[in-house]
């Protein structure tokens, strides 16, 4: 007995702090900041959303007040596989679907379900760090593999090891933008077949493709079902990220394993998110599109600030090509480390962005990454944040 208080179990420490909540601390030091951090879109849900959850809060069978099926609700799965199918052309056949409270945990249900302790996911450079995270909760081993910004195949292949379970990719990328082209997500997926992985293929921004390159689920090839985890989100094109909503396209065999995490963390998925879920996937892809279009004006302002700032001296350059979901990964001069640099954006100069470290590219021979998000300001408001980074940035390069 002593006076000491109860720790957390020494594995946390491996896991990193959400760099989310840290930029927001820092946010609210300095009220006037505009953010170019956050990953979300300014437009509201569907109308139908609203008018679902209206109705269903007036029914008097008291469904909402229920437990659920743990998969989901029959009309919501219905919902997901004719967009899965009619929409994105996925192959099901050897899959099932599950309905989760946001694509992310659907990644942590995968990263619960497939590793052991010291098990090995890869993730192509560079990484989403919820992914990183989940798999260190997991138990599991984050691998990086510096693959190129469009992963080779050749590359993931020299990184498998017997402890390897999965490869991960994420197109359009966070946090550059990337759309890798259908070609190169086929070759992943032919090759985590060959040597018996799952491909866990997240596509949050899957309707946000900006320029020539298509996006393609590798969930379309024939046969991939059985080795394929396909990931999706309401969160981005529809506007609801506070709704918790996603879903996945996960291999039969896993089923009955993810049925135990989603049973244990969430019982079954919230009924009134799923309300308005069934609600947003009726008015479907179709209502997104406009929405996703105009997000190519701001984009238009991000690639011409970033060559105004170039003309001007400073050495900047987006890597990508960003003709994905609503991001750009900006290299530049930096020796900060990532949490320094984000209070040198915010608290010296009211602008937010997520350091490259945040996504496994930590400041080297002396240059730096940011990720910069235009989803959420307007056209105004996106070039006074650009017009304060690039100031910030300067700062640095003197």
């Amino acid at each position: 007995m002593g006076d000491a208080f109860p720790q957390a179990a020494g594995r946390m420490a491996a896991v990193a702090d959400p760099v989310i909540a840290q930029v927001g601390a820092l946010m609210r030091q300095r009220p006037q900041a505009l953010s170019l951090a956050q990953g979300m879109v300014d437009w509201a849900p569907p109308p139908g959303v609203s008018r679902a959850v209206a109705l269903a809060l007036a029914e008097t069978d008291r469904r909402l007040d229920r437990y659920g099926p743990v998969q989901g609700e029959p009309a919501v799965l219905e919902a997901v596989r004719r967009e899965l199918t009619e929409e994105r052309g996925l192959d099901l056949e050897g899959s099932e679907l599950l309905v989760t409270a946001g694509s992310n945990m659907a990644f942590n249900a995968i990263a619960q379900v497939l590793c052991d302790p010291g098990d090995e996911v890869l993730l192509p450079l560079p990484f989403y760090f919820n992914h990183a995270m989940a798999i260190r909760l997991a138990g599991g081993v984050p691998v990086p593999v510096a693959a190129g910004l469009v992963p080779d195949p050749d590359r993931l292949a020299a990184a498998i090891t017997p402890r390897s379970r999965a490869i991960v990719t994420i197109s359009p990328n966070n946090p550059s933008g990337l759309v890798t082209p259908p070609e190169v997500l086929a070759a992943i997926n032919n090759l985590c077949h060959r040597h018996g992985l799952v491909h866990v293929s997240d596509e949050a921004y899957a309707d946000f493709v900006h320029g020539s390159v298509p996006h393609a689920s590798p969930g379309r090839l024939p046969g991939s079902g059985g080795h394929t985890v396909s990931l999706f989100s309401l969160s981005k094109a529809y506007g609801m990220a506070g709704w918790r909503v996603g879903y996945a396209a996960v291999p039969r065999q896993l089923m009955g394993a993810l049925a135990k995490v989603q049973d244990t963390v969430l019982i079954c998925p919230p009924q009134v998110s799923q309300r308005a879920a069934l609600a947003a996937l009726e008015a479907g892809p179709a209502w997104c599109r406009p929405h996703v279009e105009a997000l190519g004006q701001r984009r238009r302002q991000l690639l011409a600030a970033v060559a105004a700032a170039r003309d001007g001296g400073l050495a900047v350059e987006l890597l990508g090509p960003p003709d994905g979901a609503f991001y750009g990964l900006l290299r530049f001069p930096c020796a900060l480390d990532g949490e320094s640099l984000m209070r040198h954006l915010v608290l010296g100069h009211g602008v937010a962005a997520l350091p490259g470290d945040s996504f496994g590219l930590p400041a080297a021979n002396g240059l730096g990454q940011l990720r910069l998000s235009y989803g959420m300001l307007d056209g105004p408001d996106l070039d006074e944040a650009l017009r304060r980074l690039f100031q910030a940035l300067a700062v640095l390069d003197r």
